[in-house]
């Protein structure tokens, strides 16, 4: 018994579109260049605070003395530090200041760090998001400033210029992924795009995520759509 093959035809229009498509394809990604050095480093705990702020932690008139500068041009961690008093009294000690200086003081704090000082679910924001958040009470040499607001687990993101952008395909405001390799083999799916001309490719997450996912014991890290 002779057995039925059934025989599919591509008209000559489908062909040329699809080796079009393949095409410009192709040459996009050869366009595109190189890919740019992606630096993936842990923030730990840290504050930024406001000139009204400062003054009343360290004195009127007082600025920000600069301890190290950090991976993005521009900023700094600095010399000061304050105490952060949490809902159940308890304290961290020694939390850095980042300047330079901002428009409204805040705290940026790993998930650990908000369970020890009593914020049992601290939102997560990109940092100056901190509206309806959770506030604090911050001590410094000289005075004491009771945060209405401002408290925040700062959530993952990525820093890159328009350039890199480009390279990318996204925008302001876009999701990326960022995989970890290693023991671990982490992705994160969330990180948060955030453009500026200034800024160099640079992913920040917390010290609990680093710690997570083995980011100090490995090289091999992707970033992605």
């Amino acid at each position: 018994m002779a057995s039925a093959q059934n025989s599919v035809s591509i008209d000559r229009s489908t062909v040329e579109r699809i080796v079009r498509q393949v095409a410009l394809e192709y040459l996009g990604r050869e366009k595109r260049g190189p890919a740019p050095v992606l630096t993936v480093q842990a923030s730990s705990r840290h504050m930024h605070v406001c000139r009204e702020d400062m003054d009343v932690l360290f004195g009127p008139g007082t600025d920000l003395t600069v301890q190290r500068p950090l991976y993005q041009e521009g900023f700094y961690a600095a010399n000061e530090t304050v105490t952060i008093v949490g809902p159940r009294s308890r304290i961290i000690s020694n939390l850095r200041i980042l300047g330079p200086m901002r428009k409204q003081s805040q705290v940026e704090l790993a998930f650990t760090d908000a369970i020890m000082l009593g914020f049992n679910d601290l939102p997560i924001r990109l940092s100056g998001n901190i509206a309806g958040t959770p506030g604090a009470v911050i001590i410094g040499p000289k005075g004491v400033v009771e945060l209405k607001e401002g408290v925040i687990r700062a959530a993952i993101h990525v820093h890159m210029n328009p350039t890199e952008a480009g390279y990318f395909g996204v925008k302001q405001g876009d999701m990326m992924k960022l995989r970890i390799g290693g023991a671990s083999g982490v992705t994160f799916n969330k990180v948060h795009v955030r453009i500026d001309p200034t800024s160099r490719l640079n992913v920040h997450m917390d010290t609990d995520e680093a710690n997570a996912c083995g980011l100090h014991l490995t090289k091999d890290v992707e970033l992605f759509k």
